[in-house]
């Protein structure tokens, strides 16, 4: 395992290995599931008895990107979320420990909890969406983060851009039209930032797109708090309604647990800016790994930088 290659030594007999430590009897099934920032596997259990045991899902965090405190901040936010029901996926306990090591990884256990995507189009659904986060956010602001981050410019434009400009993929070409357009949008956001003044700050899930929810005949589930950290309410909300009417209706859905600062509306667009320069720095800080190539290959791509740079002073004039 090296930086460039962080998950090389992660075989299919390691990540076995790692459930059989747990005390658990994996029966040789795996099912490496979409994931690129860490690596994640359903992993088959031999049965027990009379009734079917389920899979368990193995999640093997990325070396070095979270501390282990900041990772036992996450599971420790998410069985507090559990303790107050609401639908979401706590990691399991082996041990008094739910975050565990084997063969130099960091991974944790949970249970397999199956579904299928939220149909954001349905207004009822967006409701309900809008009624858990709500609640997930009341418990959220019960206590502060120690160690995970906050959503501020420093991490989701300085740091993203940086990435971008030390990186290879960036055409030479476009190396100055990217800076401009980069550091004209950090200002609009920063402006508008400023504009908004102080918002309330609470513990949330970080990255509540579509991709991170399941939905079954009981009703929707978190699955992954991978990037919960410290920021206003809007941002858990504002991926799951694409237009006015949607975030109505989730917002119709959240004031019947938790009031909202409606100022936080002026901040989407702002998040909207700060979510695409963080995207592009993020393929370009992890292009050495493998699995990105692979994965996002439009990224080599000249054209694909130019319309970045085109939707970079588009969200700038938004916000401007």
């Amino acid at each position: 395992m090296t930086a460039n290659s962080p998950y090389a030594d992660l075989t299919p007999d390691l990540v076995l290995d790692a459930v059989a430590a747990c005390g658990l009897w994996p029966d040789g099934r795996l099912l490496a599931l979409n994931s690129y920032e860490n690596r994640v596997w359903q992993v088959g259990l031999e049965q027990v008895g009379a009734e079917r045991t389920q899979p368990v899902i193995a999640k093997f965090y990325r070396p070095g990107r979270w501390s282990d405190a900041a990772i036992a901040e996450e599971h420790a936010f998410a069985q507090e979320l559990a303790d107050a029901e609401l639908p979401v996926v706590a990691p399991l306990v082996f041990d008094g420990h739910t975050l565990l090591h084997h063969g130099g990884f960091r991974y944790a256990l949970t249970p397999r909890r199956g579904g299928r995507a939220p149909e954001l189009e349905a207004l009822d659904q967006l409701q309900w969406l809008g009624r858990l986060i709500a609640r997930m956010h009341v418990v959220g602001a019960r206590a502060p983060f120690a160690h995970r981050g906050r959503l501020d410019r420093d991490t989701m434009v300085r740091q993203p851009m940086q990435a971008v400009l030390d990186s290879s993929l960036l055409p030479a070409s476009l190396h100055t039209n990217y800076h401009a357009a980069a550091t004209r949008l950090d200002a609009a956001i920063d402006a508008r930032m400023q504009a908004i003044g102080p918002l309330r700050q609470l513990r949330l899930h970080g990255d509540c797109h579509p991709g991170n929810l399941l939905w079954t005949d009981a009703g929707p589930h978190f699955v992954d708090f991978d990037d919960a950290r410290t920021g206003p309410a809007v941002q858990d909300l504002w991926m799951l309604a694409s237009d006015e009417r949607a975030m109505d209706a989730v917002l119709e859905g959240y004031r019947q647990f938790r009031d909202f600062d409606d100022a936080e509306l002026m901040l989407i667009p702002a998040l909207r800016g700060m979510r695409q320069l963080h995207y592009a720095g993020w393929i370009a800080a992890r292009w050495h790994d493998p699995a990105f190539p692979a994965a996002f290959p439009f990224a080599a791509e000249s054209r694909w930088w130019e319309q970045h740079l085109a939707d970079l002073h588009e969200l700038a004039d938004e916000l401007e």
